[in-house]
């Protein structure tokens, strides 16, 4: 029983030590809400779709009690997004703008999922300003180049934890920053990435910008798989970093003939493309966006505000998927609310 009580000391003294920077969890804003309104058929009881707010809020719950954050900031896309990326591939992404059904509720139209989305989309972001986080979203940039810059050069020396599915995150993937991927459930740490992928964390970009990325519409080099890759380009597989101009110059002085090799030589310019739309490292950013974020993470932290959140959880019937909104706010939130104080 001592050693217990002990135990549970050491555990408060640990908290006290820690500051609201010495943990950063980074979250893909739109991703999250995305990801739970396409996979969350959750209705209450008067048949309103609640999915897309109640897997947010409990995928985000389950992301903090497990990572242990100090501080997390949750950033969406900026309005415009980015207008350097579509200077670049005018087709960027455009594929999502298609207008088809994503829900899984056959009963709703394709105008009335809008609308659903829109209003889920503004009633979360109610129930977040009452919560010991950070919201952030910069006009014409994205949420990815927010995450990048914070990770890489606000807190480039606090352990960072980026929250998204979105595989682009993983190039910036080291022993300080780790992705957590909300579906597998699955920390990326450089170790991950090399048995997952077979490729070092610091060449995942170089590989990337050689097989493109279907879900934002950049197109890649035709064939380039990770089993052929290896086979005609090893190097980008061994632990050295290796950029487009390294694979140049190997394909130029191999003995090697392949297809997918010539077609490499001959398409020099969409792999320079791909890199500067994909390239997270040496975010490419205005001063002003710079600054912008600087002052939304530096601001006081919100205090929890339990009794609201209570109450819009009964306005919006949720209890069918949050049933106890007390002990779940006290389980997610109180070291955070705790790190709020400090910063008021």
């Amino acid at each position: 029983m001592l050693n217990k009580y002990a135990e549970i000391l050491n555990g408060l003294n640990g908290e006290s030590e820690m500051t609201p920077d010495s943990k950063i969890l980074i979250i893909d804003g739109l991703n999250t809400f995305i990801r739970s309104f396409v996979a969350n058929p959750t209705t209450n009881e008067n048949g309103i779709h609640i999915g897309g707010i109640a897997g947010f809020l409990l995928s985000v719950g389950y992301a903090i009690k497990n990572i242990k954050p100090t501080r997390v900031i949750i950033c969406f896309d900026g309005k415009g997004g980015s207008t350097k990326r579509r200077k670049l591939l005018p087709e960027y992404k455009q594929q999502r703008k298609v207008n088809q059904k994503t829900f899984r509720i056959n009963s709703l139209s394709v105008e009335d999922e809008k609308v659903s989305m829109a209003q889920q989309m503004h009633r979360l972001i109610e129930y977040l300003e009452n919560m010991p986080i950070t919201i952030l979203s910069v006009d014409n940039i994205e949420a990815d180049d927010a995450i990048a810059y914070i990770s890489q050069q606000v807190y480039n020396e606090s352990n960072c934890y980026i929250m998204s599915t979105d595989k682009d995150f993983l190039q910036l993937v080291d022993d300080r920053v780790h992705v957590w991927s909300p579906t597998k459930k699955k920390y990326y740490h450089p170790n991950t990435i090399r048995e997952e992928f077979g490729i070092d964390s610091q060449n995942f970009l170089t590989y990337r910008t050689i097989t493109g990325d279907k879900s934002d519409n950049i197109s890649g080099i035709r064939g380039a798989g990770v089993k052929t890759l290896k086979k005609m380009i090893p190097i980008l597989f061994e632990d050295d970093l290796v950029g487009i101009d390294e694979i140049i110059h190997y394909i130029e002085n191999s003995d090697k003939k392949s297809k997918l090799l010539k077609d490499i030589l001959d398409n020099k310019d969409i792999l320079e493309r791909n890199y500067d739309l994909m390239q997270l490292k040496e975010v490419d950013i205005s001063g002003f966006a710079k600054s912008s974020i600087m002052e939304s993470v530096r601001n006081p932290i919100p205090r929890l505000n339990k009794l609201q959140i209570s109450k819009m959880i009964l306005e919006d019937m949720m209890n069918i998927s949050i049933k106890n909104p007390d002990v779940w706010l006290r389980e997610v939130f109180f070291t955070l609310d705790t790190m709020a104080i400090k910063t008021q």
